[in-house]
């Protein structure tokens, strides 16, 4: 098969995040919402490492923070620094069972927050609640339901 429906496989399901990242939530559930484009991004830099580079991680990051209003690079570079680690352990990544890759997944997404936490630091716009720590719960008890339902589809479109 050739790179192009494997690419548009992956463009897929990172629009069908951005398309959940962006969904208006309740006010008091603002703090659970997932990190669904990191787990996206993740996934793909696990099982098809050679499709999801840190190039694809930096533009995904720049569009994501001019849909969200972010400062311009900030998602970028969190995005490019956690998959390129997640590609250099992709392999010993994708031996571990699902609870073990769910604490991975958990040291990734607190990294992702700790590096977007500290440029907001740096910009003087701190979160005001400790809350800001939640969402890294809820994307580890999402992963592997995600996981499940990503790897069917990748079966579906014979991304290997």
């Amino acid at each position: 098969m050739s790179a192009r429906p494997n690419f548009v496989a992956i463009l897929i399901t990172v629009v069908f995040a951005l398309i959940l990242t962006l969904l208006p939530m309740p006010t008091w559930t603002v703090w659970l919402r997932p990190s669904w484009v990191l787990l996206v991004l993740i996934y793909w830099a696990i099982s098809a490492p050679h499709l999801m580079g840190i190039g694809t991680a930096w533009t995904i990051g720049l569009i994501v923070d001019l849909l969200s209003g972010t400062i311009l690079g900030e998602h970028a570079l969190a995005f490019t620094l956690l998959i390129y680690f997640v590609s250099r352990l992709s392999l010993r990544l994708r031996m571990y069972p699902l609870p073990q890759q769910g604490m991975s997944i958990l040291i990734f997404i607190l990294l992702y927050q700790f590096i977007l936490y500290c440029i907001q630091g740096f910009l003087g716009e701190l979160p005001t609640s400790n809350l800001y720590w939640l969402s890294s719960i809820t994307s580890v008890l999402l992963w592997p339901w995600l996981f499940v339902m990503m790897r069917d589809f990748q079966r579906w479109f014979r991304i290997m």
